[in-house]
Parts: structure tokens; sequence; C-alpha cells
């Protein structure tokens, strides 16, 4: 049991590790943002249906999981769209620093789908981080559009987690994606579609690209999703959840190592990177910390 636990944990991190990597094709690949994520999540869905044909999983879903799945479609298409953008207008660490900012937005749209009252303390740390979002702000001028690009994207993507988060409650994890994902290429293309945007070009990529959007969408998109939903399986939320905070820091020192001298911030970037990285940390920290007393009160209830 305990060897299985090990594995697993290693894996957690291979798929962080991953998760981080995500940015880094974003600023290897040198088509737009847009052309992008609709080359990602079009061939993330046929990587995940011949998955589900493989595994001879049913794709049934009813109308009401239909219209849910088509809004947060959209939802995590423009999330990647204006994400990649914040890459491709400033660099990865600024993105991935600012995309930091989820939990506090995870904790103002929360409690108006989950109905509980607002925490005070997830909003004390959630001011830390935007201190620690000023100091970047105010100092690295020349990432302002990155910087307000990535803050769009991080509360999309706090809204899309919100959302999965009562959807799991009635469908499988792999439908949600594929549905998701599904629906994320259609409103792309259409809007592609509107834009004329289709074209001899649009088609014309680089091998490498092509190298490179594979990965993004195979190894960084279908497999590390359905490889996180196993390992949830075998470890804590605690664990998960501290884990997955450590995504910008791998992410950053993995670009240090591959762009160099684009990558290298200033003393102030790492001051504010710092505290909006530890406020991220110690919130991981204490919301599972309670969690675990929560449940431990409970067990502790039906004993007596």
């Amino acid at each position: 049991m305990q060897e299985s636990k090990f594995k697993n944990y290693l894996l957690l991190h291979l798929i962080v590790f991953i998760w981080g990597f995500t940015a880094i094709l974003g600023a290897l690949i040198t088509i737009d943002a847009i052309p992008l994520v609709w080359y990602r999540m079009l061939l993330a869905v046929l990587f995940i249906a011949i998955y589900f044909l493989w595994k001879k999983k049913s794709f049934k879903v009813d109308r009401a999981g239909l219209l849910k799945f088509f809004f947060t479609g959209v939802v995590i298409a423009l999330h990647w769209v204006f994400f990649f953008k914040a890459i491709k207008v400033s660099n990865v660490s600024v993105a991935l620093v600012t995309m930091s900012t989820g939990a506090f937005f995870t904790a103002l749209i929360e409690p108006v789908f989950f109905k509980r009252k607002i925490n005070s303390l997830e909003m004390f740390l959630g001011l830390l981080v935007i201190a620690g979002l000023y100091i970047i702000f105010n100092f690295e001028s020349q990432y302002k559009v990155g910087i307000i690009y990535a803050l769009i994207a991080s509360f999309l993507g706090a809204l899309f987690a919100v959302l999965n988060g009562l959807f799991i409650k009635k469908y499988t994890a792999d439908t949600i994606s594929f549905y998701q994902l599904f629906f994320g290429v259609v409103f792309i293309t259409i809007y592609l579609l509107f834009t004329n945007s289709f074209s001899v070009s649009f088609f014309q990529i680089p091998a490498s690209d092509w190298m490179y959007l594979i990965v993004l969408s195979s190894i960084c998109t279908a497999y590390a999703f359905i490889a996180s939903v196993q390992v949830m399986k075998y470890l804590s939320p605690y664990t998960v959840m501290l884990t997955i905070n450590l995504e910008p820091i791998y992410a950053i020192v993995l670009a240090l190592f591959i762009f160099g001298d684009k990558e290298q911030m200033s003393s102030t970037f790492y001051l504010g990177a710092f505290i909006v990285l530890f406020v991220v940390l110690l919130n991981g920290i204490i919301k599972n910390r309670s969690i675990l007393k929560e449940k431990f009160q409970q067990k502790w209830n039906r004993k007596k």
C-alpha cells in the first residue's frame, strides 16, 4: 500500500511538471494564441475520443449536461487563449506568477455557486497576492499587457474549476473533459469562420510546431488529465493541492534553463513572485488542514 502511494506521489509530481511544461510549449510554438488553442483542443478531443473507444466508454450525455459543457467549453477556450497570449506578449515567469491569483478568484466565485459565506482568511491572503502583483506590475511596466491577459485567464480558470466542482457530482471526469474540449473547438471554429481566419497559411505550420502541438495535446492535455484523475484515488486532497501549487515554480525554473536571458527578471519581480507563490502555498496548507480537521471531527462525533 505504501509503495503504491509513493508511486502515485511521484506520478503526481510528473503530472504537475507536465502542466508546467504547457507554458514552455506555449512560448516555443510560433503560431498565435488562437490557432494554438484551436489545434490543442482539436487534437486533444481526438486523443480522448480514441481513449473512449479503446475503453468502450459511452459518449451519451443528457441535454442539460450538453448545455453546461458548451458554456464551460467556451470558458476554458477563452482561458487558454488569454493564457497563451500572456506568454506571447510577456514571458513564462510573468504569466505563471500572475496565474497564481486563481486561488483568490476562486475564493470570490465559489461562495456564489456553493452558497457559503466568503472566507475572511481567503480574502486576506488574496489581498497579499494582490500586493505581490502590485510590486511586479509597478516595476515591470513592459509586461503590463501580459499581466492583464494572465489575470483574465486566471479568473476564467477559477470560474471553470468552480463549475466543474458542481459537474463532477453528476458526470464522470473524462466525459466532462471530452465535451468541454469539443465545444471549445466548436466555439473557436465559429470565431475563425466569422473573422475569415481560415486560409492556406493557417494550416501551413512548421514541423517543429506540429511536434510541440502533438506533445501539448496528447501528453500535457489528454494524458495529464486522465492520470490526474487516477492519482486522486490514492492520495489525499492535501497532498494533491500542495503539489499542484508547485507548478509555477517548476515551470519558472525550467523556463530559466530553456530561455535563459529572456526569463531573467529584476530582483523586484522575484520579491513580488515570492510573495505570491508563498501565499499560494500557505493557502493550500491552511485549506487542507481545515479539511483534515473537519474530517477528524466528523469521525470523532460518529464514535461518540
